[in-house]
């Protein structure tokens, strides 16, 4: 059965951070992840996982000025040392929180920036990415992202991402499906899923295309999770999307698969 994860970053906003992973393990939720740990130190958010017998799931590697704009470095020319020292960051933190993947975002594609250039720096980056990372047993994820949400993203679709995974050619280096992207850009998910699945590494979901509960919008999501179930995929399912309201209000689309899990 599926297993879901909380985005902690998107989902129990009306609790401060580190009083998020008690609210999510509260209502049932046996792994977590964010985009960014690092406004608390490792040790205390390690503190709350272990309290609440939780798995960190997934976090981003540091992704430049986000205030400015700035949206990860890896496909970002002129900015590698930036990059390498973010990455160094996050990996003691992963070490600290016993995260298996991280997530590595490409950047926006800047003026006067070819897309020659930004793929080149983009595969000598998670080259050594995936290098530094598969000497801690860590996967590195690179994800599509809508440009309806994040104009000018450097990676958006599943094609691509899969044959940048093959360019560098580490068995540590996946893609990070999330369906809401993929049906913004593209459709056709369970297609996708049936052609990709063996290198995805992570699934997100949201609705589409408001991006709030999955039980909200266009795409079918229970037919989705069985089709995942028999596909065999074992990962995780990152649940990032924005709470219409307080967040347990809007877990009734969990509570089945809650259950079903219970009597697995």
């Amino acid at each position: 059965m599926p297993r879901f994860a909380a985005n902690l970053t998107l989902m129990y906003q009306e609790h401060p951070f580190l009083e998020r992973f008690g609210a999510a393990a509260a209502d049932g939720f046996q792994g977590v992840e964010c985009l960014f740990p690092y406004e608390a130190p490792a040790a205390e958010v390690r503190a709350q996982l272990d309290a609440h017998r939780l798995t960190q799931v997934l976090f981003n590697t540091p992704a430049g000025d986000w205030a400015a704009g700035e949206r990860g470095l890896a496909a970002v020319p002129g900015r590698e040392a930036e990059f390498r020292d973010g990455l160094e960051r996050a990996l003691d933190y992963a070490d600290t929180l016993g995260c298996r993947q991280l997530h590595v975002m490409a950047g926006i594609v800047g003026a006067g920036q070819t897309i020659a250039a930004c793929e080149a720096s983009y595969i000598a980056n998670l080259t050594h990415a995936a290098q530094q990372a598969a000497a801690r047993g860590i996967t590195i994820l690179i994800e599509p992202i809508n440009t309806r949400d994040m104009p000018g993203y450097f990676l958006n679709r599943q094609d691509h991402a899969h044959a940048i995974c093959l360019r560098v050619g580490a068995a540590n280096l996946r893609v990070q499906c999330d369906l809401y992207h993929c049906q913004i850009v593209e459709g056709d998910l369970a297609v996708k899923l049936r052609q990709y699945l063996p290198g995805i590494g992570h699934i997100q979901i949201a609705g589409v295309p408001a991006r709030h509960e999955p039980d909200t919008g266009e795409i079918n999501y229970p037919f989705l999770f069985r089709l995942i179930d028999e596909l065999g995929y074992t990962g995780w399912i990152g649940c990032e999307y924005r709470p219409q309201g307080q967040t347990r209000a809007g877990l009734g689309w969990l509570k089945p698969w809650l259950r079903a899990t219970c009597k697995a």
